[in-house]
């Protein structure tokens, strides 16, 4: 079972996003669904997700203060930027962390999904 972890402080992106994954994927998967990255940041490292979608614009914690503060009890986790930008300032700021292995665009497309989960 994939593990899925959605932080994104707008209630409907992430619910277009887990939508889009349960009709792509072909395997079983769990979500974790945050609108606060600081609650995610706190309880991630029990989760263990294979994926973890981060948006970059919240309240409180940004998707750049969480990406400084997590630290992974291992690297299994695959971190994709899902953000509303298009400033190229953040395109090049997410390629400087290397945890992130992708910067996409809301709203996610089948073709990105297609691109992850193969």
């Amino acid at each position: 079972m994939l593990t899925i972890v959605l932080i994104d402080d707008d209630p409907i992106s992430t619910f277009v996003t887990e939508k889009l994954i349960l009709k792509n994927v072909k395997e079983p998967c769990k979500f974790y669904k945050y609108q606060s990255a600081k609650t995610a940041l706190n309880e991630i490292n029990e989760i263990k997700p294979n994926y973890l979608f981060l948006d970059l614009n919240m309240p409180e914690m940004n998707g750049w203060d969480f990406l400084d503060q997590f630290h992974p009890d291992n690297d299994d986790a695959q971190i994709y930027i899902l953000s509303s930008s298009v400033d190229q300032r953040d395109i090049t700021k997410a390629s400087q962390y290397q945890v992130v292995k992708d910067y996409l665009s809301k709203p996610l497309i089948k073709k990105s999904i297609k691109l992850i989960f193969n």
